[in-house]
């Protein structure tokens, strides 16, 4: 087999292993939790549907892109609950060590454009990064409030936390922010979040 066709293929059947990655968000029925995959490709349809809401003009093919490689990390990282402290503390270096592996699986070329589209990402320098995280903050607040705020209960979230994790939002789109923020007043209102 090909050099370059082999390295492919082994990184295809290593992310296969981002199915098993469950988070902490419950999908919104509240029947499960999702796993890292079904975000990632939750997170690519929600860009294709949502792109005109961005502040700026966006290349919504590089956001799709960031969207599907954004959490391969968590792979050999894990999944880090945004809401958790302790765990926050080490994630940037468990993740850094987890990209090296990863990416580092794909050819040079590759593997240089989907470590920088996960650097851009975090980074959220760019307004295509900007609008992707914002996709990916809106997304599991969706799953809370429409699961009656069943993850931010399990783990007593207060609203101030939810509001200063998910502030960003305006970042990348004004509008999708506006929404964000009447759904934690609703669901402090329903006592899903403590003031």
């Amino acid at each position: 087999m090909h050099h370059r066709l082999k390295q492919q293929l082994d990184f295809l059947l290593e992310i296969d292993r981002l199915k098993e990655v469950m988070r902490q968000s419950y999908i919104c029925r509240g029947l499960r939790k999702e796993n890292s995959s079904e975000h990632s490709w939750h997170l690519a349809v929600m860009a294709l549907v949502l792109a005109e809401h961005a502040n700026q003009a966006i290349d919504i093919t590089r956001v799709v892109k960031m969207a599907l490689v954004h959490d391969l990390v968590e792979i050999d990282a894990g999944d880090t609950f945004c809401y958790d402290d302790a765990g926050n503390a080490g994630k940037a270096c468990r993740e850094t060590v987890a990209a090296d592996h990863i990416f580092g699986l794909l050819p040079e070329d590759q593997r240089r454009e989907f470590r920088g589209l996960w650097e851009e990402f975090e980074a959220r320098a760019t307004p295509e990064a900007r609008f992707a995280a914002a996709l990916d903050r809106l997304m599991p607040l969706m799953h809370n409030y429409y699961s009656n705020g069943k993850t931010w209960r399990e783990h007593g979230v207060p609203a101030a936390k939810v509001l200063e994790r998910n502030r960003h939002i305006e970042e990348g789109s004004a509008r999708l922010w506006a929404v964000a923020e009447s759904l934690i007043e609703d669901a402090i209102a329903k006592g899903w979040l403590k003031k």
